[in-house]
């Protein structure tokens, strides 16, 4: 039972990357590939029907972590709670910056909007992956499974590592590779065109340095990934965007199963002693909690997916980007 609530936490932590990241790389490139009001009108549309359901994995992830490996959410609270209070008033900003921008009148109005959303999502993915980074690499946990330290460096430290900085690239790289490819599956016109040329360039330049990557540090899913990102870049050159999509999401799920999987059995290691790391059964709750929280995630869980993908299919067409003479 331990093994499977675990692999829920993972598969709520994938659904919100993949989900979520194009919402945030839409967000910061509407502005930039959108040429106009209306075009930049255009590309918030194809998140509009979702975003605010994309988030409930959010909630998800932390309220299975919580139900599920209390003590594992207890050390991610303690060691990262600063860097988590920024992330929450980002995510604040962008969905007022998404409800409100169409709520105004006038195109300077919306322009302020846009502008919010594009920094807010900035801010927001280069956070998710300093966060990832310090998830995989640990914190300074002590024997009796507290995290130790104190003042900024025990709060922000974490995030402030090169690992993180990478880890942040590393998202925002995702993140715009996953906006590119959504945008061009699911506009028309000349945003449409935009995003799938951008498509391609991110694909194969992406590819190249996680190719390089790969061969400087052995990392064999780093390798899968720019295997993935030159197919992603190929099949959006040749108009095959939903395929495009769905190699750039496969990779951001691989990436999300590798950060939570590469310590094996251990769910967050130790940077003081790898001796006292958490493992999945230390940090699991009991099993009389684990059985009720099973029955309430059998009756929870497949109606949210469903519902989910039935809107998905509802808003399936293309948002047109280009003008229609009157």
């Amino acid at each position: 039972m331990i093994t499977f609530w675990f692999s829920v936490v993972v598969l709520a932590w994938v659904l919100y990357f993949v989900l979520e990241g194009f919402d945030f790389g839409v967000g910061l490139l509407g502005p930039v590939l959108g040429r106009d009001d209306h075009e930049r009108g255009a590309a918030v549309r194809t998140i509009g029907p979702f975003w605010d359901g994309n988030e409930v994995w959010l909630v998800a992830a932390i309220g299975v972590t919580f139900a599920a490996f209390p003590a594992w959410y207890s050390a991610l609270l303690a060691g990262l709670y600063l860097p988590m209070v920024v992330l929450l008033l980002l995510l604040a900003v962008r969905g007022v910056a998404l409800e409100f921008r169409g709520k105004g009148d006038g195109a300077r109005y919306r322009r302020r909007a846009d502008v919010a959303l594009a920094a807010s999502s900035l801010g927001i993915v280069l956070v998710w992956g300093a966060l990832l980074a310090a998830f995989a690499h640990g914190l300074a946990i002590n024997a009796g499974g507290d995290v130790v330290g104190g003042g900024f460096d025990r709060t922000f430290g974490p995030v402030l590592t090169p690992a993180a900085g990478l880890g942040a690239l590393a998202a925002l790289y995702a993140a715009l590779l996953l906006g590119a490819t959504f945008l061009a599956l699911r506009t028309s016109g000349p945003l449409r065109r935009r995003a799938a040329n951008l498509s391609r360039w991110l694909g194969t330049g992406g590819a190249v340095a996680l190719l390089l990557a790969g061969i400087g540090t052995g990392s064999v899913i780093t390798l899968l990934a720019a295997v993935l990102a030159f197919a992603a870049g190929l099949l959006a050159r040749t108009g095959r965007e939903a395929l495009a999509f769905g190699a750039t999401a496969a990779a951001v799920a691989g990436a999300v199963v590798a950060v939570f999987t590469t310590h094996g059995a251990v769910v967050l290691h130790s940077t003081i002693d790898p001796a006292y790391a958490l493992t999945r059964d230390a940090a699991a709750a009991t099993p009389q909690a684990l059985e009720l929280i099973t029955w309430a995630g059998v009756l929870i869980l497949p109606g949210v997916i469903a519902y989910q993908a039935y809107s998905y299919w509802v808003f399936r067409r293309r948002v047109a980007s280009e003008r229609v003479p009157s």
